[in-house]
């Protein structure tokens, strides 16, 4: 048979010259008849029932086509689904879209259209012998108008609508391959167009990238970042993505891989159309292919470059705001006249830039927004891509006003003088984060501190120790350090302080036993008397409320990581310095201790942990307030005074009903 020497002898990929999956034909027909004809030759019939043989024989109708193959498929009985017009349509233009030649299909249409009623005219001359006949026998005279608005009305055929079946030729590839077309010869509509068409949206796309590869493997590709990511984006991280669709020589081959795009670049939208590849390829030999490696390779490269121009472009139009508003300073103390005029020829040049840099604000604004998330799972995934992506960050800062965000480069950049480290603090919510303790010592300094607000920010921040050789320093972790000179003034004061609050330390480890590693003097209070830290490799409170949260947490994982807490005090602080000195005087006062532990309890509130025994909290307090309010230990709560008045309320009706039993 023809496949068994093919397999033996020849080259498959004749297979994709002939057509793209012909003997897929008798998966829904029995019979196929291959009419063609040549220019230079005669009239061929190809005939095959699929039964491992065919026949090939001079056309004995004669050269009945000019020029041209015509294939007729005598469908089976349990297909035929595939000869309806709408299923034709979706087939052709999921695989064969964007081909060069034009499809055309022959669509039956079914339309409504007005024939004159032969009916209606008989009775019409009846009536109208009827009336002259009248008229005849009244003799009234008919005025001129009324003559003629008969006659008009009389004009006019009367119709009737009947259904009638028309057949045409229907264009169905109508969408260009914009892709094989010179960047500088499509215009934006034709793009906004294309991936309408593509992703069936219908906004147009936040950005593009349309690139042409070449090296071990030629291909050319359009990349689109849409303006908002799926409903479902997060949900499909795990399940093969469908995003990009891979042609050969604009044939559709497969829109489903495994690892064509990472899956924290899953919004990606787009095509790839290769000339290397043999049509007859196969989705297994794409998935084994060293080919789809090196295609993987240049488009990741390419979205990030997308990417980051958008990023550069944002962080220009910040900076060009910056200066601007430096100037403003500057020209409001200037005074000279000569200087306002040169102002007012530059106002259009101005207005334009400042628009054009506020719409690259909003335009990064909006895709960070819809897809930030995904580039913080690629800091976790994508070690090769890690420092590109990391440029991409943006995150809101104690310096920042109520909407902005700042960049990593941007942070570096306005570093306070002799600051070495880059400083974050991760939490629920902005609002939390502002007041927390843990940045008063950092305030104080001026140094910047990034909020990070979103789940994953931690998660991320773990897997990118530095960036530009500043350490990310977590500020609810012990051992936080400055690298400033003023650090070592500090040290030697807190030595100080440590041997003076010795006999406390000790007395206030005691007591809380195995709740706490140790107790150091804090480096990073200064209006606060305490605080919980954790190690510098444990779960901090964030990370342990985002876990505890997991639907499917495994407890023996999270009794691991779970870091030993440590308690830092402010020397400095009079509520430590009084309790202090109320251990000094009696370290078996019982209210020191309560108070003690009340102290511990709140630390643990402020930082996000959860409290040990809340109960036992909660006893406390309500002993404080009753101290406060000097209210006895031995005062009981009364009881329920009784209403004698509504009780006479609720007994009347009874009485009312007793009275009308007597009666009766």
């Amino acid at each position: 048979s023809f496949l068994e020497k093919m397999s033996k002898e020849g080259d498959m990929n004749l297979i994709g010259q002939f057509g793209v999956g012909f003997y897929s034909v008798y998966l829904i027909a029995d019979h196929v008849t291959v009419v063609t004809k040549n220019n230079e030759d005669d009239q061929h019939v190809w005939v095959s029932s699929a039964d491992a043989s065919f026949t090939v024989s001079k056309d004995p109708r004669g050269n009945t086509m000019k020029r041209g193959t015509s294939i007729t498929m005598k469908v089976k009985e349990d297909a035929t689904e595939f000869l309806e017009t709408d299923q034709i349509k979706t087939l052709i233009k999921r695989y064969s879209e964007f081909i060069n030649f034009p499809i055309f299909l022959k669509v039956t249409k079914e339309e409504e259209i007005e024939v004159p009623d032969d009916s209606a005219e008989a009775p019409k001359e009846e009536s109208k012998k009827e009336s002259d006949d009248e008229k005849k026998e009244d003799d009234v005279d008919v005025s001129d108008v009324d003559e003629e608005e008969e006659e008009k009305k009389e004009a006019k055929p009367k119709t009737k609508k009947v259904k009638q079946t028309t057949s045409e030729w229907e264009l169905i590839n109508d969408t260009k391959a914009i892709w094989v077309r010179s960047p500088s010869d499509v215009k934006d509509e034709e793009y906004d167009n294309f991936f309408k068409s593509l992703t069936k949206e219908f906004d147009g796309p936040l950005d593009k990238i349309h690139f042409t590869a070449e090296g071990e493997i030629q291909f050319r590709s359009i990349l689109f970042i849409p303006k908002k990511a799926p409903s479902d984006l997060y949900d499909k991280l795990q399940a093969k993505q469908n995003n990009l669709r891979l042609y050969v020589r604009r044939v559709f081959i497969s829109d489903e891989f495994d690892d064509l795009m990472p899956r924290y670049l899953s919004f990606i939208r787009g095509v790839v159309d290769s000339e290397d590849l043999p049509l007859n390829v196969s989705r297994e030999m794409l998935q084994q292919s060293r080919v789809l490696k090196v295609i993987k390779k240049k488009l990741v490269s390419k979205a990030l470059d997308m990417m980051k121009k958008l990023a550069e472009a944002e962080e220009r139009a910040i900076e060009t705001e910056e200066e601007d508003d430096k100037e403003e300073v500057e020209k409001a103390k200037a005074e000279a006249e000569g200087k306002k005029e040169e102002e007012k020829e530059e106002d259009s040049e101005e207005d334009s830039e400042e628009e054009d840099g506020e719409a690259a604000i909003k335009k990064y604004k909006e895709f960070f927004d819809a897809f930030g998330k995904t580039l913080k799972l690629g800091i976790i995934e994508d070690t090769k891509n890690r420092k590109k992506l990391a440029k991409l960050l943006r995150f809101e800062s104690t310096h920042t006003k109520d909407g902005e965000t700042v960049s990593l480069a941007r942070y570096v950049k306005r570093m306070k003088e002799g600051q070495k480290h880059i400083y974050y603090i991760a939490g629920e919510n902005k609002k939390d984060l502002e007041n927390s303790p843990f940045l008063e010592k950092l305030k104080k300094r001026g140094y910047e501190v990034l909020y990070m607000t979103d789940p994953i920010d931690e998660y991320a921040v773990q897997h990118m120790d530095e960036y530009e050789d500043h350490k990310l320093m977590n500020a609810t972790k012990e051992e936080l350090k400055f690298g400033d000179k003023e650090e070592k003034k500090e040290k030697k004061r807190r030595e100080k302080a440590k041997e003076e609050l010795k006999g406390f330390t000790d007395w206030y480890k005691g007591i809380l036993g195995d709740k706490i590693e140790k107790i150091v003097i804090s480096n990073r209070l200064t209006t606060s008397p305490m605080a919980v830290v954790t190690g510098t490799y444990g779960y901090t409170a964030n990370m342990e409320r985002l876990m505890k949260a997991q639907a499917l947490n495994d407890p023996g994982k999270y009794n691991f990581m779970a870091s030993k807490k440590t308690l830092e005090i402010n020397p400095y602080h009079p509520i430590i310095s009084e309790l202090a000195k109320k251990v000094k005087e009696s370290s078996e006062d019982e209210s020191a201790k309560e108070m003690a532990f009340l102290l511990y309890d709140s630390c643990l509130i402020t930082a996000g942990f959860d409290i040990d025994d809340q109960t036992q909290f909660n006893t406390r307090m309500m002993k404080m307030l009753r101290k406060e309010l000097e209210i006895s230990d031995e005062a009981k709560v009364e009881d329920e005074p009784e209403d004698e008045s509504a009780d006479e309320k609720e007994e009347s009706p009874a009485d009312e009903q007793d009275g009308k039993k007597e009666e009766l």
